[in-house]
């Protein structure tokens, strides 16, 4: 399911129109975005949790010529699936 699916199957369910689906979409990633970018936890219990944790600095390797290399520190994005959604997919 890509976004144009999403926003088709939210606004048949809720019985809105795709431009106010679209509208709470967008509203939903905008909002999980500056909550993640503050450094906060976003949770919706039964589905899930989004959180932001940092990667250390670290050396990798190429895998083409074997050299080393560094890769730099950085932010990544978790979700850990709540038990309602773990439930329903299994």
């Amino acid at each position: 399911m890509n976004k144009s699916d999403l926003i088709d199957a939210m606004a048949s369910d809720a019985g809105i129109t795709k431009a106010a689906a679209k509208a709470a979409l967008e509203s939903l990633t905008e909002n999980v975005t500056g909550a993640l970018k503050k450094g906060d936890k976003v949770a919706l219990v039964g589905w899930g949790t989004w959180s932001v944790s940092k990667r250390a600095a670290r050396e990798g390797r190429n895998p083409q010529t074997g050299k080393t290399i560094k890769i730099a520190a950085k932010n990544v994005v978790k979700f850990k699936a709540g038990a309602g959604l773990s439930d329903a997919v299994n």
